[in-house]
């Protein structure tokens, strides 16, 4: 009986130890993601969607709207694929709700690009991908700043260089997207994806 007890201690102390490590390792993940800051060299920038509600982008995307409207102000050369594809409840796809929010804020349609069947980040950049002219290799990746380092990654499995630009996190989400990222930033270590 005590050596069985003692098993049991054994395993949820190594249990708890890979967890504390997993946590701490994500967390550097995420951290690293920002970098590299976007400076205006790639020509193009993909504005990865989130949630559209009944009468607006959400918080988050709102989010990264706000952050992709001054880096095309300050950046007029950039050419922006919006890229987001439309859930059972969201009223339009992800990408016209960005273009909306774009062309309202003063950005030319003209600087807009569409990708509107993505269904996940590893199909906001593949899909996005295929937009982009043959000989470009780099783009700057515009999302919440803990997505990141998984759009990164991802972007890295498809052969593209990537900059970034990061908007932040809207505080009522922020524990819940960064536990939950966490756990996707994992799979994509592991599958790719």
């Amino acid at each position: 009986m005590k050596v069985r007890s003692r098993m049991v201690v054994v395993v949820c102390m190594a249990f708890i130890g890979v967890a504390i490590f997993g946590w701490w390792q994500t967390g550097k993940w995420i951290a690293s993601g920002v970098r590299p800051a976007a400076d205006g060299t790639n020509d193009y920038a993909i504005v990865l969607g989130a949630k559209v509600k009944k009468d607006s982008p959400s918080l988050t995307l709102r989010y990264r709207l706000d952050a992709a409207l001054a880096y095309a102000n300050e950046n007029p050369h950039v050419t922006l694929i919006l890229s987001g594809g439309q859930g059972p409840d969201e009223p339009m796809s992800e990408a016209e709700a960005m273009r909306q929010f774009l062309t309202e804020n003063g950005i030319e349609e003209g600087r807009l690009l569409l990708e509107s069947a993505s269904t996940s980040t590893y199909e906001n950049l593949l899909f996005s991908k295929e937009l982009l002219p043959p000989d470009v290799d780099a783009i700057t990746i515009i999302t919440s700043d803990f997505h990141l380092a998984r759009a990164q990654k991802i972007a890295g499995s498809l052969d593209l260089k990537s900059d970034v630009v990061a908007a932040k996190t809207p505080k009522v989400v922020e524990a819940k997207s960064n536990f939950r990222e966490r756990i996707a930033l994992v799979k994509t270590y592991i599958v790719g994806r």
